[in-house]
């Protein structure tokens, strides 16, 4: 694979030349594939008579292995179809720029990139270029398994189409719960230690204040505690990783000003429906004081603006943690001596949780595998991809396989309460989920859908922990009427946003990191604002709004012509 990718990389340079000098012409003279193939459907069933190849780039962790026809899902499933694919693998953390160099081989490109993790504007402009291919036609004739999930919610083909009416890339589904319930709701949940609260004689707080009071009593009692459950290193009373997704400390502060807190890519929406940016908040800035007052107290890791993510589970590990953030406490420490804390009190009472944007629907990813102009079988590949969309083979791919030889296995193949066949979740022991999940799923495009649960696959454990666990802690103070929807915006917009969220974002989380460190918010606070609107904020927003008015008014006009 190495050796054929460097051939791709001197050829696709000697074309690139050519292209240069040939200018805009020569890429729109260059061959394109038949995107609506006139091939018998009954030509693609599989297995096939004769094997066929395909030729898809995909990206592995750099802890597995990368040679993706090593996995057992794909072995089976060249059995079961009598495709073979000729991979190129990229270990993840490299994925974004070898993907963006590979595409830029045009005229030497794959059939297409399986794990494509395309932005909205990767979509847009690659298929302006002409490097990826319109899918719908492809979709509703080779692919009855996406189409049933299509016709099932239809809110999903929505999301998929661009503004120019085409689909570029075959989405992502994860369904775990809905609405308030789903499970992407909250995801930098933070997790207290149990046991250290009971050695110490105290409650789960539920307050701001009370928040504070618990981590002085780690911070003071740090010794006892260390000998007491004989602790290698340092008692860590709070840990983080500042402005990394779930493992960011924004949820502690939903209870200050307002109630709107932060959320990943600090948007919300009032229940009047006004999109506001959340760091501009007084709210937002009253909780970054509050931040900074743990850390002049000696509460916070001083890690927590620096360390990686290796950095942050080994010191979990080793059972260090009072409180910590993230998605899944087994993959920091363990299930037995942690639980959530609650939504906490503000100052002044208020008590409330800004849900994670675009959770209404689940969990989604829009630009997870596209076809490339060079893909001549178009009709192949749309029947293969569509097999990723078998209610049997997504959680496969979605979270592991079964029937692993000398290595811990997510399932085991068994059976429903009808007798079908059913994948059994296997207990993981002391196994971390995450490990043992990249060591076995292939992700790329799939649909696990919440009427599968117990039918097709078991729920995850953990999942299921999770999500009885959110609902017991959280579900009462999930208050906000809306979450920022998953729209598909124009290229112009998307090319906009794309510019504002690397000004604002990089700005905005400097400065969040440096005001809980060394502080400085108040002082700093009005100059920071005029900030952010030289950088385009209000534009940011006014784009925002449009977009979400609009899918408003889809949703009222679906629901008018329903009935």
């Amino acid at each position: 694979m190495k050796k054929k990718y460097k051939r791709l990389l001197s050829a696709g340079i000697a074309a690139a030349c050519v292209l240069s000098a040939a200018g805009c012409g020569g890429r729109e003279n260059a061959q394109r594939a038949d995107v609506n193939p006139d091939t018998p459907v009954e030509e693609v069933t599989f297995p096939l008579k004769e094997k066929k190849e395909l030729s898809f780039i995909t990206s592995a962790p750099a802890t597995t292995t990368q040679d993706p026809n090593e996995r057992l899902i794909f072995q089976r499933l060249e059995e079961q179809t009598n495709v073979y694919i000729d991979w190129t693998c990229f270990v993840s953390d490299q994925f974004a720029d070898k993907k963006n160099l590979a595409l830029a081989q045009f005229g030497n490109l794959p059939d297409g990139l399986f794990t494509a993790g395309m932005s909205d504007y990767d979509l847009l402009r690659y298929a302006k270029q002409g490097i990826i291919i319109p899918l719908e036609n492809l979709i509703d004739k080779y692919m009855p398994n996406l189409t049933a999930v299509f016709e099932k919610y239809p809110e999903y083909r929505t999301m998929s189409t661009a503004p120019d009416g085409h689909i570029y890339a075959f989405p992502w589904i994860e369904q775990l719960g809905e609405g308030k319930e789903a499970i992407q709701a909250i995801g930098d949940i933070p997790y207290i230690n149990k046991k250290w609260l009971d050695y110490l004689g105290l409650e789960v707080p539920e307050t701001v204040d009370e928040l504070e009071t618990v981590l002085i009593a780690f911070r003071d009692h740090a010794e006892e505690i260390q000998q007491e459950f004989d602790i290698e290193g340092d008692i860590i009373p709070m840990s983080f990783i500042i402005n990394n997704g779930d493992q960011d400390p924004a949820f502690l502060i939903n209870g200050f000003g307002e109630g709107y807190g932060d959320t990943p890519d600090h948007f919300a929406v009032t229940d009047e429906g006004e999109v506001i940016y959340t760091p501009v908040q007084e709210g937002y800035k009253e909780g970054i004081e509050w931040l900074h007052k743990l850390v002049e107290e000696d509460l916070v890791d001083p890690e927590a603006f620096t360390q990686v993510w290796s950095t942050y589970v080994a010191k979990g590990k080793n059972h260090r943690y009072g409180l910590f953030f993230t998605w899944d406490p087994a993959n920091i420490d363990n299930y037995d001596d942690y639980v959530m804390v609650p939504a906490l009190a503000g100052p002044d009472g208020l008590v409330n949780i800004t849900r994670q944007n675009a959770s209404e629907t689940s969990g989604y990813d829009r630009g997870r595998c596209v076809l490339t102009t060079s893909c001549r079988d178009t009709a192949l590949a749309a029947a293969w991809i569509d097999q990723m969309y078998a209610p049997l083979q997504s959680p496969q791919n979605n979270w592991g396989t079964y029937g692993e030889e000398d290595a811990p296995n997510i399932f085991e193949l068994s059976t429903n309460a009808e007798g079908g066949e059913m994948l059994k979740h296997l207990p993981l022991g002391d196994e971390s989920p995450v490990e043992v999940r990249e060591a076995q799923s292939v992700n790329g495009p799939l649909a696990v859908l919440n009427e599968y649960y117990d039918v097709y696959v078991t729920m995850p454990d953990d999942a299921k922990w999770r999500l009885d666990n959110m609902h017991e802690t959280y579900l009462k103070d999930m208050n906000s009427k809306y979450v920022y929807p998953n729209v598909f915006m124009s290229i112009e917009d998307t090319n906009k946003v794309s510019q504002y969220d690397t000004d604002i974002k990089k700005y905005v989380q400097q400065k969040k990191a440096d005001w809980i460190l060394n502080g400085g918010v108040e002082e700093e606070w009005e100059e920071y604002l005029t900030k952010l609107e030289e950088y385009g904020l209000s534009d940011y927003l006014e784009i925002k709004q449009r977009y979400f008015d609009d899918y408003q008014q889809s949703l009222e006009e679906d629901t008018a012509g329903g009935n």
